[in-house]
C-alpha cells in the first residue's frame, strides 16, 4: 500500500497536463500557469507542442517522450524528478495516458514515491458523450478499436453485452468499415459519431447503425472522430418451470387456481395450444 501527499514535496512532481484537443481557448488557468513553473515539459510531439508553447509564451525547454523511446527516456526523467526538479508530461491532444501515450511514466513514478498530480481539463470522449444524446452513465471508454476485421469482430464480441455506453477513438478512413462490423455484431443500435470536436466544423452525426453506413457511403468524413455507441438492452431471464406439464398445472390447482385457468397459464408459458396442455393433464 502507498499514500501519496501531492503536495508535500520531497523530491519533484509528474503534473499530467490537458492540452486542447482543437480550440486553444479549453486550456485552463492552471494548465498553463503549471507548464510556465514546470523544469521540463515532456512531449509526446516536441513540435506540435512547441505551437501550443508559443502561444502562451511558455519558454520552458521540452524532451519527447513517446512509444518508440520511452524505455530509455524514463530512467532520465526519473533521475530529474528524484533530484528535485518537477515535469509537466502532455500528448498532442487532450489527456495524456488517455489513448496516448504517458502510462509507463505514471507508474515509475509511482514506484519510486514521486507525486504524480493529474490537472483535469479537454478529453475528446466525455466532450462528445455528454452532447452525444445517449445515456451517459453508465458508459465505457474503449479508445481504439484493432485495424484488422477479424480481431475488430472478435473485441466487438466481448463488448455486445456491455449494457454501457459504448465510447471509441476511430480514424475517419475506417469508421463505416467498422461500422458495418458494429451492425453484424451489435445489430441496428443507435449511434453518434462527432468530428472534428471543439473547432469550427465541429459536426455530430446521429442515426442508426444503418442510417450512418448509408450516410458514409456518399459522404467522406474528415478530423478524428469518435464514435458512440448504446449499450445493449436488458432482457429478462426467461424463468424455468420445473416438472411435466401436467405436473405445473397441479401446482397451480394446489395454489387455489381454477383448472381451466392452470391449463391456460401453463399453455401460455410454453407456447402452446390450450388443448395441447389439456391432453397432457388428462392423459388423453
Amino acid at each position: 500500500m502507498r499514500i501519496q501527499r501531492s503536495f508535500a514535496k520531497k523530491v519533484g512532481t509528474l503534473y499530467l497536463v490537458p492540452t486542447p484537443i482543437g480550440n486553444l481557448e479549453d486550456m485552463t488557468f492552471r494548465g498553463i500557469k503549471t507548464l510556465q513553473e514546470v523544469d521540463l515539459i515532456a512531449s509526446e510531439d516536441t513540435r506540435n507542442t512547441q505551437k501550443l508553447l508559443n502561444h502562451f509564451e511558455v519558454k520552458v525547454s521540452q524532451k519527447s517522450l513517446h512509444e518508440h523511446n520511452y524505455n530509455e527516456r524514463i530512467p532520465e526523467l526519473l533521475a530529474f524528478l528524484e533530484s528535485g526538479k518537477s515535469i509537466a508530461q502532455v500528448s498532442d491532444a487532450g489527456m495524456p495516458s488517455i489513448s496516448d501515450p504517458g502510462h509507463e511514466l505514471v507508474v515509475a513514478c509511482i514506484e519510486r514515491d514521486i507525486p504524480v498530480v493529474a490537472l483535469p481539463g479537454a478529453t475528446a470522449g466525455m466532450t462528445a458523450l455528454i452532447a452525444s444524446g445517449l445515456l451517459p452513465q453508465p458508459f465505457y471508454f474503449y479508445g481504439f478499436l484493432q485495424r484488422k476485421r477479424s480481431s475488430q469482430k472478435k473485441e466487438l464480441e466481448d463488448l455486445k453485452k456491455q449494457m454501457a455506453t459504448l465510447i471509441f477513438y476511430e480514424s475517419p478512413h475506417r469508421v463505416k468499415e467498422t461500422l458495418k462490423n458494429v451492425l453484424e455484431v451489435f445489430g441496428n443500435r443507435e449511434v453518434v459519431i462527432c468530428r472534428e470536436l471543439t473547432k469550427l466544423y465541429e459536426e455530430y452525426l446521429r442515426g442508426t447503425a444503418e442510417e450512418l453506413i448509408e450516410y458514409l457511403s456518399e459522404h467522406s468524413l474528415k478530423g478524428e472522430c469518435c464514435l458512440l455507441i448504446s449499450g445493449a438492452v436488458e432482457i429478462a431471464e426467461e424463468e424455468v418451470f420445473e416438472g411435466t406439464l401436467k405436473e405445473q398445472v397441479e401446482e397451480l390447482i394446489s395454489e387455489g387456481t381454477l383448472t381451466k385457468e392452470a391449463i391456460k397459464s401453463v399453455a401460455k408459458r410454453h407456447g402452446l395450444k390450450k388443448q395441447a396442455v389439456y391432453k397432457e393433464y388428462h392423459g388423453l
